[in-house]
């Protein structure tokens, strides 16, 4: 390890907090709901063979799994180090393998040498098809992680609703295993599967979002979502024609080990039955906002915080006000990646703002990871607005020490 490598001069630059530079990501079954702020010229400019970027990767050690045409690192955040003009750039994997516990504390390297989460904006015009991101023990045997994640629907980034705002979630109470094997098979067969017909469509609210363990049929709807997960890219399509869309045959087989392809009855295994067809599905998966400490507390001292994603120990999430002309010092026990979604001001050493418009390509102030040690010290924010709320949204690893899961 260099004194003088990127990785340790971005830590002491930043007091603690790495700067990120925006990482874009396309899907090619996705038409972009256009509500990121990428420039409208750049939403297609990885080629349109690759589709639409309607994906924001953050805080990401996690490669993205797109198939033979997925470019170099593409999914992977890399850290900015920027002297007298000068910009140089590491991957946040590379400084976190090199500087471990000092970046993201002993705790989660010692039990996962890695960063262990990411989150990412969901940004596509029209709902997804019904879809599986397989548990531990599936993901394992094609060599990667089972993938939890959860939703926020940010206020910010909702201007428009998109084509459909509304979210299939598991199966009908009631619904068979004959009935999902046959929309299984008549998939694997080219056959309109029609699964959503087994399933209940909720319809989304700004400002609040879902849990959505491994193993639970997902269709997710339209609105531009903040997705922290897990650090997994896994997952399978069960629906195959969607809103007049073909979803090609082999991403329903995608992640199946080479000796399950073309079994239904593998497919069959992956779902989470139990939690697919739960009669309470909405009021155990459902998340309205909730403050961490008691509101007028918060307000007296210059800010909001509320927990937004926390039903899950493998991450948790926070949205963070800090109101206008205030400067507050927030602490956290654990370290976290954050994303500005509103307003300007300074963390710590660095100005954050947040632009109107970036160029694919471009660099941002808008996007940082704090360590675990700055976090437990605190970091100062400072909103010089007379008028606008700086907001954040803060995703954190597994385990978190400040969460209590009820």
């Amino acid at each position: 390890m260099s004194a003088n490598s990127i990785a340790n001069k971005a830590i002491e630059q930043g007091k603690g907090i790495l700067r990120l530079a925006p990482n874009w990501v396309p899907r090619s079954f996705c038409v972009p709901g256009r509500r990121i702020k990428l420039h409208p010229d750049d939403y297609y400019a990885l080629g349109g063979e690759r589709g639409g970027i309607d994906e924001r990767w953050f805080a990401s050690t996690t490669p993205a799994d797109n198939g033979p045409l997925t470019s170099p690192n593409e999914g992977l955040s890399f850290i900015v180090f920027e002297d007298n003009g000068k910009i140089e750039k590491v991957l946040l994997k590379d400084a976190v393998d090199e500087l471990k516990g000092q970046i993201i504390g002993d705790r989660l390297w010692n039990e996962h040498k890695r960063w262990p989460m990411y989150s990412k904006f969901f940004d596509n015009k029209g709902a997804l098809p019904h879809h599986i991101h397989h548990r531990d023990e599936h993901a394992a045997l094609t060599g990667q992680l089972g993938k939890p994640e959860a939703y926020y629907f940010p206020p910010q980034a909702n201007n428009h609703g998109g084509d459909f705002p509304y979210t299939f979630f598991g199966l009908n109470p009631g619904v068979t295993k004959d009935q999902v094997r046959k929309a299984l098979k008549d998939a694997a067969e080219g056959r309109d599967n029609t699964i959503t017909s087994l399933s209940a469509a909720y319809r989304l609210d700004v400002g609040t979002g879902w849990d959505v363990p491994p193993g639970v049929l997902h269709a997710p709807g339209s609105l531009c979502t903040y997705e922290p997960q897990k650090a997994s890219d896994v997952f399978a399509m069960y629906e195959n024609i969607t809103h007049d869309q073909v979803v090609p045959k082999e991403l329903l087989w995608k992640d199946t080990p080479k000796d399950k392809e073309g079994n239904v009855e593998w497919l069959l295994s992956v779902i989470d039955w139990d939690l697919n067809v739960d009669p309470d599905f909405a009021k155990n998966r459902f998340m309205a906002p909730k403050p961490v400490r008691p509101v007028k507390e918060m307000e007296a001292e210059g800010y909001m915080e509320n927990w937004i994603c926390y039903k899950s120990t493998t991450f948790s999430a926070k949205e963070l006000t800090v109101l206008p002309g205030k400067t507050v010092t927030i602490k956290d026990s654990a370290c976290y990646g954050f994303i500005t979604m509103q307003g300007h001001g300074t963390i710590g050493p660095w100005d954050i703002e947040t632009p109107a418009l970036i160029r694919y390509g471009q660099l941002s102030h808008d996007e940082y990871f704090v360590s675990e040690q700055a976090a437990k010290e605190g970091v100062k924010i400072t909103n010089p607005s007379k008028t606008d709320p700086i907001v954040m949204l803060k995703h954190i690893g597994p385990d978190n020490p400040d969460l209590v899961i009820e």
